[in-house]
């Protein structure tokens, strides 16, 4: 079986965590978090970047500094993961879906103002496969009525929109850092923060509500509970694992390319013929080869070809169940305006086996496996 995702191991992970531990310091915010910490403030460009537990704290980080509130509205899309919008629910807030771009499968930036009422918040815009949305657009809705923007740029490591990398565009980025993205430390993400003016309140949040970050430093003498916060911390063990592959970053980011570029050359043609259609880049986005789709006709002939790829050993995989139509979405949101394409699209998108390491045979099979279910 040639599997959807495998797991990225570098070998010198092992030695990382085996030094976390000799460093006798598991807990966070040690040697190994701090070189995360820096690489990833050096490839943004922000000023402040922290690591997390995941990045569905990332945003809930993200929604208490931005202050949202019981009564407050955040636009998103609905073709999304339920972290989107579970961040902004807990704290009370009324999710505003709205379609997206049968392109990109990004929000439509176009629709976004229909959305805006007086009880609007902030803006969410999700990069989805790593692919920027129309960032320009809305950083300018954005500003136009006072509204905060919170990236959900889970997918999002190593891409850029017009040459600034994801989730340092807007007020706050998330970043995601789970198994199943380009960079993993099994669980975890970070919070990317544009403004200095509220890198010490992220740190605070972070640390449970204490200013022990700055105790740490030498900056007070001892720390106390100031605010109100949680436990978004995470372990060394974690961090140890992910700096091994921040080292390599660029080695990464090239393997999984050379992937994405073989399922384009090798499926062209059935994009040309009409048969499938494959991603949409824009000019101005340079994405990391997260993920390579097709999309099928439809919903059956997508589920015929899941099957008959599973039939020859090859595992793929639809993905979001549009939140609008799950009963939380139904309970804590509501979509503005027509569903012309989140749920057309979405019943058609199949992602396809990609990861870092993935031989090139695997690849030809697959594509040979997609190639035979259309000419038969």
């Amino acid at each position: 079986m040639i599997n959807f995702n495998e797991p990225i191991m570098v070998e010198k992970a092992f030695d990382y965590v085996r030094e976390a531990i000799n460093n006798k310091k598991l807990s966070g915010d040690g040697e190994f978090t701090k070189r995360c910490n820096f690489w990833l403030e050096k490839w943004s460009g922000a000023p402040k970047v922290l690591l997390t537990t995941s990045c569905t704290h990332a945003t809930e980080m993200a929604a208490i500094l931005a202050d949202i509130k019981p009564g407050d509205e955040v636009i998103m899309p609905a073709y999304t993961f339920v972290s989107t919008a579970d961040a902004f629910v807990l704290r009370g807030a009324k999710a505003k879906f709205v379609d997206i771009r049968p392109d990109t499968m990004n929000m439509d930036e176009k629709l976004i103002e229909e959305a805006i009422t007086e009880k609007t918040k902030a803006i969410v815009p999700v990069h989805y496969a790593g692919v920027a949305c129309e960032m320009d657009t809305i950083m300018e809705i954005a500003k136009k009525h006072n509204l905060l923007v919170i990236e959900d740029a889970a997918q999002g490591v190593m891409s850029t929109y017009k040459g600034r990398a994801l989730g340092s565009i807007g007020d706050y980025g998330c970043y995601s850092f789970h198994e199943t993205k380009n960079y993993s430390m099994g669980e975890g993400g970070a919070l990317v923060i544009r403004d200095k003016d509220n890198c010490e309140m992220a740190e605070i949040v972070r640390e449970k509500g204490t200013n022990r970050s700055k105790f740490f430093r030498g900056q007070i003498d001892k720390y106390t509970w100031v605010e109100a916060g949680s436990s978004y911390l995470p372990s060394e063990l974690n961090a140890a694992y992910l700096w091994a592959q921040l080292e390599i970053a660029d080695e990464i980011f090239n393997n999984r390319m050379e992937s994405w570029n073989l399922y384009w050359e090798g499926l062209r043609g059935l994009s040309e013929s009409g048969k499938i259609q494959l991603p949409f880049i824009p000019n101005e986005c340079n994405h990391n080869a997260h993920m390579f789709y097709i999309k099928a006709k439809d919903l059956d002939e997508r589920t015929k070809l899941i099957s008959y790829l599973k039939s020859n050993g090859i595992n793929s995989v639809f993905h979001y169940i549009p939140l609008h139509t799950a009963p939380a979405g139904k309970k804590y949101g509501e979509f503005v305006g027509e569903d012309v394409y989140t749920t057309k699209e979405s019943e058609r998108l199949l992602r396809l086996p990609l990861y870092y390491g993935m031989k090139k045979i695997d690849v030809e099979r697959v594509i040979d496996a997609i190639m035979e279910f259309y000419t038969k």
